[in-house]
């Protein structure tokens, strides 16, 4: 497919400053086989499963990857964003900075009035870079400095400062392993009450990990889709996740992907028989449609923006033509978009 094909008019008053409370969004209910768009509160979601079914959740932390320092010397104003760990011991990492033009090989960073300082050490691409921060003290001592000098990652289309509350709602309930520089957006809406009806409905959970890199949200920039590489992410899959997984599909029951983070995730790791696998690596999956999904047979996922990479895997999912349609209504219905937005449930 073209990425012309996934081009649509989205007003900038429907795309999030700030989240709905946690179980209160609107949802949508697009059902495949009958064609049907439903509209629903995210709450209604519990009477869509039944026991048996299983909600595949991405389990990723997000930390406050967004950090101010200032060079050495001018003091000018940097933006530091971190995007991944590359040696733990010797403290690299790989980051965005920004404005680029002015950070060059051999420069030092300054982080507030804290011992935080970093050394630029190779270029990378046109923002990027490899730094080496000079710490003395443990990975636990570093990454707690790292917390209270970041700032939640809240992504550039949210239009707005990030404020203090940003810290706790830019995050799942279930969060538990650091390393996410953006939120699995679909799972925000659970609240820890609607897990529990599920649970005493016998839904099952299955707990992924997949740390979110900003590739989520990078350009596409080549019309022919095919042509489109996007950029690894670490994820982890056990064995004990996939054996629930695999006993639903063998029961015939549903299993539901929350989010586009864990739909991308379980659909790298397929045996040859179309079971999920345990693993522990990294994908660069790319979905878009059209595409055989083998694992999940319903989706929960936010509404993302034009030409997203989002919005192509929900489209394979959904299927092209009902998506456009189901967003079509969305904009006229008003529902709110991006990753403090509404929610859509595709069955």
């Amino acid at each position: 497919m073209k990425l012309s094909e996934f081009r649509f008019d989205l007003p900038q008053s429907l795309v999030a400053l700030y989240p709905p409370e946690r179980g209160e969004a609107r949802l949508m209910v697009v059902d495949r086989k009958n064609k049907t768009i439903e509209h629903k509160q995210f709450s209604d979601i519990i009477s869509y499963f039944g026991d048996g079914d299983v909600m595949v959740i991405n389990d990723t932390k997000v930390f406050p990857a967004r950090l101010y320092g200032n060079k050495e010397k001018t003091g000018a104003k940097i933006e530091v964003f971190l995007l991944r760990e590359l040696n733990r011991e010797m403290r690299l990492w790989d980051v965005l900075v920004d404005p680029a033009r002015k950070i060059r090989v051999g420069n030092k960073l300054y982080f507030g009035d804290s011992d935080l300082v970093a050394e630029v050490i190779d270029n990378t691409t046109s923002r990027g870079r490899t730094i080496r921060f000079l710490f003395e003290g443990s990975h636990e001592e570093f990454m707690k400095a790292i917390d209270e000098l970041g700032e939640t990652p809240l992504p550039r289309e949210i239009k707005r400062k990030t404020e203090d509350a940003d810290r706790d709602r830019y995050q799942t309930i279930f969060a538990q392993h650091v390393g996410a520089v953006a939120a699995p957006t679909a799972g925000l809406h659970f609240t820890k009450t609607i897990m529990k009806r599920m649970e005493i409905k016998g839904i099952h959970f299955a707990p992924i990990t997949l740390h979110v890199g900003l590739g989520t949200f990078r350009t596409v920039d080549v019309e022919d889709l095919t042509k489109h590489k996007t950029d690894s992410e670490n994820y982890s899959i056990t064995e004990t996740a996939a054996d629930v997984v695999n006993q639903a599909l063998d029961n015939g029951k549903r299993v539901c992907a929350i989010g586009t983070t864990s739909l991308k995730a379980i659909e790298s790791s397929v045996s040859a028989n179309g079971r999920l696998k345990p693993v522990d690596g990294w994908t660069d999956r790319f979905i878009f449609p059209p595409y055989d999904f083998k694992i999940a047979n319903a989706l929960l996922t936010n509404f993302h923006l034009p030409e997203s990479i989002l919005i192509m895997m929900t489209s394979a999912f959904g299927g092209y033509d009902l998506i456009k349609q189901a967003y079509e209504v969305a904009i006229q219905e008003k529902y709110k978009f991006f990753s403090y937005g509404d929610a859509m449930l595709i069955l």
